[in-house]
Formats: structure tokens, sequence, C-alpha cells
């Protein structure tokens, strides 16, 4: 009893809270810097063609393929958080991350070793997505499993603040390299500062990843029957909470890479922003994406983690009739504040999203159940969003992009309205 007990006790409220919050930060830290190169860098460096819109989209597959990867992740990473524990797992996630990212920051272009170029990139970008489908899961359930039955959405959006917070660093270190350096020297080396500057940070998240003990959820599970393969019994016995849970939370990812990847890409490609005005738009407005996650996991506590996701994507169904409105505007100040309202959505519906997966399973398949979820809805809600939103932009128009965002809100409604009202114990 000794040695099952103590150890959990040491870990105070911060370390919990600051350990998952770091890992996700720096997680999608890593992510973004990739999605802002994919737009700024990538497309010249690595995908050169005739055609400037060609290189854009050739460039934007890459960025897809982490999104490809994310259940892979889930799936290997889910299995061995479920088995051996949170802690372990999630400090492998971290460094197969940070390995892939720090790796990119060294690729050669095209012009210097050819198709090779961008295979390699491609290579790097699935290892991201693999350790991002780990990282994510595990972040959540240290922090949710550590929680009061009453604070579990609080306490779960702590992982999720690491969404905004590694926005806004990837994007102002993007934005002071392009402010500080000439284009031709920002193509030639400065686009990998921020890749291999990461590996400072991913220190960091594995010194605090190593000393945070388990959850005590998981050793209270380990008591129980064993589960051997945790994914045949999530197919088998939780196949619903699977499939709705993951086209729940598809209007999340969707909403994101619209305001973020397609409007950097639009804006500065058709509708003549400067990159470095259009960055700080988005900075700008990342700032409401950071503060109404907290919000949205104070009014999840109190009305219900579903009920709060249901509101939120009733509001983005409605945001997407304005879309080309704004976007449209020809106006930087309605352009500002659309991206701010587009933010403010993201982060009522994020906030509460993690803790909403997490209690659909029980904790023996808790870290399998919820990442593969959250990774497959990526799959379905982001992977290709860039582009196919770049596509009905040009052969259709805006009002099209808003109809596909109104859409994907309609089908995560009906899913969050049909999926069981179960909660598991914790």
């Amino acid at each position: 009893m000794k040695d099952s007990s103590h150890p959990k006790k040491e870990n105070s409220l911060k370390h919990v809270l600051f350990g998952s919050l770091i890992g996700t930060t720096i997680e999608f830290f890593d992510f973004y810097i990739y999605a802002n190169a994919a737009v700024l860098v990538f497309p010249q460096l690595f995908f050169p063609s005739a055609d400037s819109t060609n290189s854009v989209l050739l460039s934007l597959a890459t960025f897809s393929i982490a999104f490809l990867s994310r259940p892979l992740g889930s799936a290997v990473f889910g299995h061995y958080g479920d088995k051996i524990g949170r802690k372990t797992t999630l400090v492998v996630a971290l460094l197969t991350m940070g390995i892939s990212t720090v790796s990119i920051g060294f690729l050669p272009s095209y012009a210097s070793i050819g198709i090779a170029a961008p295979l390699l990139l491609m290579l790097c970008r699935f290892g991201q997505g693999v350790g991002l489908g780990g990282e994510w899961g595990g972040a959540v359930l240290l922090a949710i499993e550590n929680a009061p039955p009453n604070k579990r959405a609080w306490y779960g959006m702590f992982p999720q603040l690491g969404a905004p917070i590694g926005l806004l660093l990837s994007g102002g270190t993007f934005l002071i390299l392009t402010d500080t350096m000439s284009s031709q020297d920002f193509l030639d080396y400065g686009w990998r500062i921020p890749f291999i500057a990461s590996s400072l940070l991913v220190v960091v998240g594995f010194y605090i990843r190593l000393k945070i003990t388990e959850t005590p959820a998981f050793e209270n599970a380990k008591k129980e029957e064993e589960v051997k393969v945790p994914f045949f019994t999530l197919i088998k016995f939780y196949k619903n909470q699977l499939i709705f849970g993951t086209f729940a939370a598809i209007t999340t990812f969707l909403v994101f890479y619209l305001m973020t990847v397609f409007t950097l890409s639009w804006a500065t490609s058709d509708l003549g922003y400067s990159k470095r005005d259009f960055l700080l738009m988005q900075l700008f407005s990342v700032l409401f994406f950071a503060l109404f996650i907290p919000v949205s996991a104070l009014m999840a506590d109190r009305v219900g983690r579903r009920q709060m996701l249901i509101y939120a994507t009733t509001a983005i169904a409605l945001f997407g009739f304005v879309f080309s409105f704004f976007m449209n505007s020809g106006s930087p100040v309605l352009v500002t504040l659309f991206l701010c309202v587009g933010m403010a959505l993201m982060g009522f519906t994020y906030g509460p999203l993690g803790t909403f997966l997490s209690e659909l399973f029980p904790t023996n398949v808790r870290y399998s159940g919820t990442s593969l979820a959250f990774n497959m809805a990526g799959i379905i809600g982001a992977a290709f969003a860039p582009m196919i939103a770049i596509w009905l932009a040009t052969h259709y128009s805006l009002t099209y992009v808003g109809f596909y965002l109104t859409f994907a809100a309609c089908i995560s409604l009906f899913s969050l309205l049909v999926i069981s009202k179960k909660e598991h114990k914790f």
C-alpha cells in the first residue's frame, strides 16, 4: 500500500495543471509553426512550380498528413496509456513530436536534393501527427483524472489552453522573423529557427513530465479487470460513443483551420493583404480564443459539457452564413472582427471538448477512446479543410466556404443530440 499511495499525493495541483499545459503548448507550437511555414515558405522551397496555386495546394497536402497519422498515434499511445499508464506514454509522445519538428529545421530544400526534400518533409510531418495524436488525450486525462467532479471542465481546459498559447508563440515567432530579416534571408535560413528552437521547449516539457506521477483514476483502474487490447474493447462496447464523439468534434477542427490556415492563405493571395498585416490580425484574434476557453469551461461545469457544446455548435452554424460578408468586406476592421468572433466561438467549443470526450469512456479505455475520437475528427474536420475551402472559394465563392462550415456544424449538432448521456466514473 505504501508504494502505490504515497507517490500519487506528491503531485500538487499546480504541478498537475502546469504539466498538462506545458506539454500541449509545446506540441501545438510545433504543429502550428508547420502550418505557418506551409503557407509562407514551403510552397517555394519544397514545391516549386510555375503555378503558385499548385505550389500552395501541394504544400497544404503535406499539412494534412499529420491529421492522417494522428489516429495512428492515438491507437499506439492510447493502447500503452491505458495499459502501462499516462506518465510514460506522455513522455514518449512529447519526444516523438519534438524530434520530428527539430528535424524539419535541418531539411535541405528541393533545389538541393530534388524530390527527396518533400518526401523527407512528409516523413517528419507524419511523425508530428503521431506525436500529437498520443499527446493530447493523455494531457487532458492528466488534468481531469485529478479533478473533483464539479470542476472537471475547469481542470480539462488547462491542456486546451496550450492551443492558443502555442499559436501565439508560433505566429509571434514568424512575425518577428519576417520583420527583422530580409525576405531572402528568411527563405534561406530564417524559417528554420523556430523548428530548431523548439528543442529547448521540449527539454523543459520532458523534465516536467518526468516529475509527474500517475493519476488516481488509473491507479484505481489497475485493481479492476485488465483490458488486454483497449482498441478492440472500444469497437465492441463503445462504438457509438466513438462514432458520435468523433462527429461531435469535427466542427471544432474545421472552424479553427478555416480561421487560421485558410484565411491566411486566401487573404494574402487573393484579397490583397500583406502577410505581416494579416498575421497581426490573426494573432490579435487568438487572444479571444484564449479568453473564451476558460469562460466556456466555467459555463460547462454549470450547465453541462454536452449542453455547452450544443450552444457553441449552433452559434458556429449561424456564423457560417456571414463568412463571405465579412471576408469580402474589404475592411481590415470588419475582417479583424470576423477573425475575433470566429476565434471566440472556437474557444467556446474547444474549452469543454476534452472533458466531454473523456466522460464518454471508462478509465481502462479512456486514453484510447478520447484520443481516437478527437484525432479521427481531425481527419474529417481539418485534414483537407484548407484545400477544400480554397477549391470552393476559387471555383464558386467564399459564400460556399461558409456553407461548408454550417454543414459540418449541423453534423456535429446532430451527433451531440443523439450521443449517449451516460457518464463513466473517474
